[in-house]
């Protein structure tokens, strides 16, 4: 037996962050529920995918103590609808193996699973600890997560790298992600305690919930790790999961060093020119810029879609050059450029480009060319 009461806007908040790991199409029915647990005038709720495991703990008038699983999505979806301010009364009952769900006159009955069966990932020892700033691991994430790919074949790059990064200086806690055809890179100053911790491959659907629990977090977020699972504290959320076992590519070695011609461009007048000129290229997804002097134009053409050109003011002062791109991705890092200005090193028309935000050393961005 369980019985409590809980605000409904806690429960929601809650239940946003938990049930997103839940998948819909789940051929593990346990796994498409969640695990509520009472413990004295808490209650906590548990939720995984066997990957991944969210635990989020909040306050509740409990009047019996006791477990019980319940479908995630649907409790969530029956909780989104109820009146804000308003109470819900949750009682199980193990007899009949059913969840009441009782406020103000509207009343549920939702099918359990025994909290028995329902699995937890076995936590090994995580010998490295650590502290970063919300903030901070937001921008870690934001700045190299869109490069993640998306080909489950090429498992190792299904996720962010995370390591040290030794510098002259200083270390950094370094993220990077790349799909092949662009590579994100942004660090920040090591944290104390991930002195020589390994480098890891923190996977794709982790990357997203910990994007979205981050971005909800103050202070600072507690990260601990060892070669095989990672964990990240925010107040009274806990998300583990296992990492990906493979070994990142060594990214340095795609990073040009003798890209000597510079381009500095306006970033909102760059994004805006793209997003016009691609019209066009919807479908083949290439353009073309044409530098000179002082002069930056972009192009696009298809035999199906039509053509179109534009062009604007930059500052260029090497020899002309041509160079393609799909500009989707272009697009995408200049949607990381916080600053007025981007920076643009070049080598030629056929080898990859470095982007950088001009107010910002620690993040830099490879993309390979597109012949258009």
């Amino acid at each position: 037996m369980m019985k409590l009461t809980i605000e409904r806007g806690l429960l929601l908040k809650a239940l946003s962050h938990v049930q997103s790991v839940v998948e819909r199409r789940q051929t593990i029915p346990i796994l498409s529920n969640v695990l509520i647990e009472t413990n004295g005038d808490e209650v906590s709720l548990r939720a995984t995918d066997n990957e991944i495991e969210i635990i989020e703990k909040l306050p509740a008038g409990v009047e019996m103590q006791g477990s019980a699983t319940v479908p995630a999505h649907k409790l969530y979806d029956i909780v989104k609808k109820l009146p804000d301010g308003s109470q819900l009364q949750m009682a199980y009952v193990e007899e009949t193996g059913q969840i009441s769900l009782v406020s103000g006159r509207s009343k549920f009955s939702l099918a359990s699973l025994s909290a028995m069966e329902f699995p937890t990932i076995v936590h090994e020892e995580m010998p490295y600890s650590f502290q970063v700033k919300a903030e901070d691991l937001v921008n870690l994430i934001s700045k190299t997560g869109f490069a993640v790919s998306m080909e489950e074949m090429r498992y190792n790059l299904n996720g962010i790298y995370m390591h040290e990064k030794k510098g002259a200086d200083e270390s950094k806690l370094t993220a990077v992600a790349t799909d092949g055809h662009r590579l994100a890179c942004a660090g920040i100053p090591l944290p104390a305690g991930a002195e020589g911790m390994p480098g890891v491959i923190i996977p794709r659907k982790t990357i997203g919930e910990l994007a979205k629990l981050a971005a909800e977090a103050e202070g600072d977020i507690n990260v601990s790790l060892s070669s095989n699972q990672i964990r990240f504290v925010m107040g009274d959320i806990v998300l583990s999961s296992r990492l990906i076992d493979g070994t990142y590519p060594e990214y340095e070695k795609v990073i040009p060093v003798n890209n000597d011609k510079k381009l500095q461009a306006d970033a909102k007048t760059l994004t805006d020119v793209i997003e016009r000129v691609s019209v066009v290229s919807e479908k083949s997804r290439g353009i073309k810029l044409s530098l000179q002097p002082g002069l930056l134009q972009v192009f696009a053409a298809s035999v199906d879609e039509g053509s179109a050109e534009d062009e604007m003011d930059a500052v260029y002062d090497g020899e002309p050059i041509e160079i393609g791109f799909n500009f989707r991705y272009l697009l995408d890092i200049l949607a990381q450029v916080k600053s007025e200005t981007v920076q643009m090193y070049l080598q030629d028309g056929t080898s990859p480009v470095i982007l950088q935000d001009e107010a910002d050393d620690n993040a830099l961005y490879v993309l390979m060319p597109m012949r258009v």
